[in-house]
């Protein structure tokens, strides 16, 4: 079980990449005074699972009121996860997450709860259970919360090209991850072994 919340919390703070988000909070904070930065920090994160948990407990319940099985959503899923983990290595917006202003992109955090992280629980409630995915989505949030908390230092520390450098190694593993995701799709609606 223990490895099975971590392969999986991992798995959501690669598809989150709060580092990725690090830039457009910095913008976002740019003239807040720390404590202002925490509730900003907070806020997103809070919005952020309240989206990631909507879906967790009632995606299946979509998923069966458009009659959608599980390896349809595995390979839709891993294609989804595909165009943003390609967006990431190639720092490219074919999403269009880009095109609106940052304080909305914060307030809504599909960068940290966009449509791979959605797929990602749904799929994880269908193959751990509601409890794993549970505490793998909460471990996962929290170091977002730190990570954009701390984003100033961090920023600082690595500079941009390492935070670049972050984000294209986080879209390699995402792409990786989605590939699994088609094959195993795929496997399961043809019934492969």
């Amino acid at each position: 079980m223990i490895e099975e919340i971590i392969k999986s919390a991992l798995t959501f703070f690669v598809i989150m990449g709060p580092f990725s988000s690090i830039p457009i909070f910095l913008a976002v904070t740019k003239y807040m005074n720390p404590k202002q930065k925490l509730a900003a920090a907070t806020q997103a994160i809070v919005t952020a699972g309240a989206v990631l948990f909507a879906f967790l407990f009632f995606g299946q319940f979509l998923l069966d009121i458009f009659m959608i099985d599980f390896a349809s959503l595995s390979i839709a899923g891993g294609l989804v996860l595909t165009i943003l983990g390609i967006e990431l290595m190639l720092s490219l917006s074919i999403s269009g997450k880009g095109e609106s202003s940052p304080a909305i992109t914060l307030l809504a955090t599909p960068l940290l709860t966009g449509p791979g992280v959605i797929v990602t629980t749904m799929i994880f409630v269908q193959q751990h259970g509601y409890l794993i995915t549970s505490i793998s989505a909460l471990i996962s949030l929290m170091a977002s919360w730190i990570i954009l908390w701390f984003s100033g230092h961090i920023s600082r520390v690595i500079g941009t090209s390492g935070t670049d450098i972050v984000s294209r190694v986080t879209g390699l593993l995402l792409t990786a991850f989605a590939i699994q995701l088609i094959i195993s799709g795929i496997k399961t609606a043809f019934l492969i072994p």
